[in-house]
């Protein structure tokens, strides 16, 4: 296990590496506001069994990364794209596996559209279309509207309440997020949701940085709009038939949207992997 910290532009962007440096690399990318240790250790310790080099990183403004003052420099999903690149070239890898959560899956989007040159496979886990624009069907959803044809569906109505409730960074909040984004099929293992959530508490700099994550992906980015079909990686698209976030159609719509991508529906699974056996399983299905 190796630690650094590697330089995106001015920022400092904390690091992991588990595994033989000598292996091909898995780069892998978290979601919104979650830090590098919310990639289950479980999870990382089957890829390496699998012969691989693992790297986990904090996004900007999570865990030891740099805090940015998004009023003075907002930024994007390109951005954080950016910062992949960066944690690459800071081990000297000239292209890596990577798998992405939720927004992370987004991110990996833009890393095999923009960047295919550095990117082995692609894996996509509780995610969607990086272009997708959420906003007006979450608004139909918190308004008890009917849905349009046209939108994928929205989050679950427990997902909707616990955000709009607007939550401080807190330990016992975020435990009780993590119960709705198990879902209510499998076991909700809450001493290691609770273990990783105090850890990534007491690590942070500025907990309440990482609400950055959800201005960013609200700002407009041509970027996105560049079309998932001229995706070239072998691709996998992992998504639980549970996920209160983005329900299944839309690792659906991200399979039919990427030539010859695969898609795995996990039965039970949530939108996050706190289920006794889920991080290996997962970790079975990411490509290699």
């Amino acid at each position: 296990m190796q630690e650094r910290f590697v330089a995106s532009g001015s920022l400092r962007i904390w690091t992991e590496r588990v595994g033989d440096p000598g292996l091909p690399a898995v780069l892998m990318v978290m979601g919104s506001a979650a830090q590098g240790v919310s990639c289950p250790d479980a999870l990382v310790a089957r890829l390496v069994d699998r012969g691989v080099q693992v790297i986990r990183f904090d996004h900007r403004d999570t865990g030891r990364s740099s805090v940015v003052d998004f009023d003075a420099h907002p930024y994007t999903i390109s951005d954080l794209a950016r910062d992949c690149l960066a944690v690459l070239d800071g081990y000297g890898l000239d292209s890596a596996h990577v798998a992405g959560t939720s927004l992370g899956g987004m991110i990996a989007q833009w890393l095999a559209v923009h960047a295919p040159d550095r990117v082995r496979s692609l894996t996509v886990i509780s995610s969607s279309p990086m272009s997708h624009d959420p906003s007006a069907a979450w608004a139909r959803a918190r308004a008890g509207e009917p849905a349009d044809p046209a939108d994928l569906p929205p989050p679950s109505p427990a997902f909707l309440a616990h955000v709009s409730a607007g939550h401080p960074p807190d330990v016992e909040a975020d435990v009780e997020l993590f119960r709705i984004f198990n879902g209510p099929v499998r076991p909700f293992d809450e001493p290691a949701a609770r273990t990783m959530l105090e850890l990534a508490s007491a690590r942070a700099t500025d907990p309440a940085a990482a609400a950055n994550h959800h201005r960013a992906v609200w700002m407009d980015e041509p970027d996105l709009l560049a079309p998932l079909s001229s995706i070239t990686a072998p691709t996998s698209i992992v998504h639980g038939d549970q996920d209160p976030v983005y329900p299944l159609a839309h690792g659906e719509a991200l399979a039919a949207a990427i030539p010859g991508a695969v898609l795995h529906v996990v039965p039970g699974m949530g939108h996050v992997m706190t289920s006794p056996g889920l991080p290996e399983e997962v970790a079975d299905l990411i490509r290699l």
